[in-house]
């Protein structure tokens, strides 16, 4: 592992995801899924603090600075910063007990884009989802993995995956509320090493940073959709990346180790890796909520 890369906390997740970073606390959070554990990393004192969870859970978007909105397998949940506490803000799909949070991301417009999964990635069982200040409304059914969700700097475009399919699909958005103005199409095909797309995020000049589950690695995309860069990563199942610190300039990446037999595990498969953004990234919007 070079020095420009290091992995950020001596653990292994089953099923690492959702990274995410709050510049005002100087913190990095991700998730467990399968464990059920949300993971905060402090970087004024590099101190790592792991929280229970009653539920899995698979997102965290800031709403100010008391509070965060959890997207768990029962919904939105407000958590207070200050003790933990949860309390519900809406139901997403409570009532079935085969599907599950992923993948989620806040659109410039403070609304919340959601992806459920079934618990066993059943075909074509999940769906996402659109909040807005107290409205959900669904966007896109019959999705079986969805991930990849994130959006251009000016919100006028939103991406997202089914990685079961292998393909990133694009859409045009009011950037009033991100919704859609027209029908999705196909964005991105092609992955090196056959890698399939996991979470995404975007930097200051709108190209989409991928992880490649399966291929140990991150590919950078432009926003024609063409392949410029990959950073390696030593884990097999890269699962999202994060851009972290106050000036947005290095790049958390989250893994899993789960379904790995024992003798193809490399010892950091479940780890969290943080290195140095080859681009300026961006900072998240804050979720905006009634």
């Amino acid at each position: 592992m070079s020095e420009a890369l290091r992995r950020l906390a001596d653990i292994s997740c089953l099923l690492g995801e959702g990274p995410t970073y709050d510049r005002y606390s100087d913190t990095a959070w991700w998730f467990d899924i399968l464990n059920k554990q949300l993971f905060e990393y402090r970087f004024g004192d590099d101190s790592l603090k792991k929280h229970e969870l009653p539920f899995a859970a698979s997102a965290l978007a800031r709403i100010d600075e008391k509070r965060q909105c959890l997207f768990t397998e029962q919904g939105l949940y407000i958590r207070q910063c200050d003790d933990g506490s949860l309390s519900l803000l809406h139901a997403i799909e409570a009532e079935n007990k085969h599907t599950r949070s992923n993948d989620a991301r806040v659109h410039p417009s403070g609304a919340f884009w959601l992806g459920t999964m079934g618990w066993n990635a059943e075909k074509e069982a999940g769906s996402i989802y659109h909040y807005n200040r107290g409205e959900l409304q669904t966007l896109f059914k019959g999705v079986t993995i969805p991930n990849a969700i994130c959006f251009s700097p000016d919100g006028s475009v939103g991406y997202y995956a089914d990685t079961a399919l292998q393909q990133v699909m694009r859409v045009n958005l009011d950037v009033a509320n991100g919704l859609p103005i027209d029908e999705p199409e196909i964005f991105i095909t092609d992955f090196p090493e056959n890698g399939a797309p996991d979470g995404a995020v975007t930097d200051a000049y709108g190209n989409i940073w991928i992880a490649l589950w399966g291929a140990s690695m991150v590919g950078g995309y432009d926003p024609q959709g063409h392949l410029f860069q990959t950073i390696s990563v030593p884990a097999q199942q890269v699962s999202c990346p994060a851009f972290i610190g106050t000036d947005a300039r290095r790049m958390l990446v989250t893994s899993a180790a789960v379904g790995l037999e024992e003798d193809v595990q490399t010892g950091t498969d479940g780890g969290v890796f943080l290195f140095d953004a080859p681009i300026q990234g961006k900072i998240e919007p804050d979720l905006v909520v009634l």
